[in-house]
């Protein structure tokens, strides 16, 4: 049952971790949607896929499975923790930490890592005894390298990328080649897409135009612009643009300049994307 535990629990929290140091940024929306900061969500997304990976990695090895159910049972903890104090904020959210499963906060939350909390224990309680600290800290080390090139792989896409030299609004090309372009990518459903449209209302915009594009439903697209008073014209192009500047859940924006992206979004709240917009001049 030991070995049994560690192995499942070991798949899981690969899978976990892995998806989230190959996809940092989409990871880092995810986080400020969770309630943290902006700020901290690239270095949160990166170093919770790192230590799942890692513990992943300790308890697939019987003389590291010890401590690798200790680090896994610590993750579990501290997130069903931290749930479990804003649950009403975050009730029906998503927290899908697996590709293939698909999650919300709710009572399903508790009890999925509830089981793999036992898991843990049972991985812990008749395995091995640990050692060989040294050797440990090698597959640490080379995670962490790992980790690295992948944020450094993910930031190299997203900059510089050419948009295509226009999108359709209204049945007529809409040029993103001329000028200062913002990007809006939203889903009129989505309760963050419709805060940081409010929000960007109230920017105050230096030469630059503001584009937006709904991911799905765009029937309900002039619906979601009067309700949050965005004033911005919409194209329904969004799988045109999603083949250049890919990402998983909105919102999302890019600030294109002559057709070239000099930067992208992936937190909104008081603080982003207007600090980074004002710094480029693209505000007041």
């Amino acid at each position: 049952m030991s070995a049994l535990s560690a192995i499942l629990l070991a798949l899981l929290f690969l899978a976990s971790g892995v998806w989230k140091i190959t996809d940092p940024l989409g990871w880092a929306a995810r986080i400020v949607q969770m309630q943290l900061p902006a700020q901290l969500s690239v270095p949160l997304a990166l170093g919770v896929g790192a230590a799942e990976t890692f513990a992943a990695a300790l308890l697939f090895v019987p003389r590291f499975r010890r401590w690798g159910a200790l680090l896994a049972g610590a993750l579990l903890l501290v997130f069903m923790v931290y749930v479990a104090a804003y649950y009403n904020v975050l009730r029906g959210e998503d927290c899908s930490c697996f590709p293939w499963l698909k999650r919300s906060v709710g009572p399903g939350f508790f009890i999925g890592d509830g089981v793999m909390l036992v898991g843990a224990f049972f991985a812990w309680k008749w395995g091995s005894p640990a050692h060989s600290v040294k050797s440990a800290a090698l597959v640490l080390a080379a995670i962490a390298v790992f980790t690295g090139a992948s944020y450094g792989f993910a930031v190299f896409q997203q900059t510089g990328l050419a948009a295509p030299e226009s999108v359709l609004v209204e049945g007529k090309p809409y040029s993103l080649g001329q000028g200062r372009v913002f990007v809006y990518f939203f889903d009129p459903e989505c309760m963050h897409c419709f805060e940081a449209a409010q929000r960007m209302k109230t920017y105050k915009w230096v030469g630059a135009k503001v584009l937006v594009v709904p991911t799905r439903l765009p029937e309900f697209a002039g619906q979601f612009l009067n309700d949050t008073g965005l004033k911005a014209p919409y194209t329904t192009d969004a799988a045109k643009l999603r083949e250049i500047f890919q990402f998983n859940d909105p919102p999302y924006a890019v600030a294109l300049e002559h057709g070239r992206q000099k930067a992208a979004y992936i937190a909104f709240d008081e603080k982003s994307p207007v600090e980074g917009l004002r710094a480029m001049g693209w505000v007041e």
